[in-house]
């Protein structure tokens, strides 16, 4: 008995166990955005279902496309410049809404990488912190336009938090789940 809880024991500590982001965030990162995090693969299931099934066929054409797409490694990619970015909303009052492209800078402050949406009435600025080779943990702030830019952590009705996905060599997104406001899951669609 004793050898077969020795054995069970050295297979569990061996396991395959998800990565967790470590470092800086952890001291940064709010309970509230860390719970919305453990709800993550949840909350994008049901609003991805909600969306195929009540959205318009030409946005759910495009969110199949977008879902469809591969999720490559960040080592060697350089995401600092301008780009196009657009949001897709998913789940909630309305099922699927796909927003025009905006502009969104992506800057290297010295400590890694910072976003901004330059345009459009709602806008977000934050960091992104190493999570896995093939995913980036976004902590940032929603907020208007013309409004000051609260800081992370102040509310949690200003909090975001996602994780950033690269899918070619000009493209990439950032998933949001369980946003505060209008749906269940946004993606903010990144191109060159």
């Amino acid at each position: 008995m004793r050898k077969a809880l020795t054995v069970a024991l050295l297979l569990a500590a061996i396991a395959p166990t998800p990565a967790l982001a470590t470092g800086e965030i952890e001291s940064l990162i709010t309970q509230a955005d860390r719970a919305r995090l453990e709800k993550f693969d949840a909350a994008r299931k049901e609003a991805m279902a909600e969306a195929r099934k009540e959205g318009a066929p030409q946005d759910v054409k495009l969110l199949d496309e977008i879902d469809a797409r591969p999720k490559l490694s960040f080592s060697g990619f350089d995401m600092t410049g301008d780009w196009q970015c657009r949001t897709i909303k998913a789940g909630g009052p309305a099922p699927l809404v796909v927003y025009g492209w905006f502009k969104c800078r992506v800057t290297d402050d010295g400590s890694g990488w910072r976003l901004d949406k330059l345009s459009g009435s709602q806008r977000t600025t934050g960091r992104f912190f190493d999570e896995t080779e093939a995913s980036l943990t976004y902590l940032g702030v929603l907020y208007i336009a013309g409004d000051a830019k609260p800081a992370y952590g102040a509310s949690p009705d200003s909090d975001q938090v996602g994780r950033a996905f690269r899918s070619g060599k000009d493209r990439w997104r950032i998933e949001f789940p369980l946003p505060r406001y209008e749906s269940k899951f946004d993606i903010l669609e990144f191109r060159r």
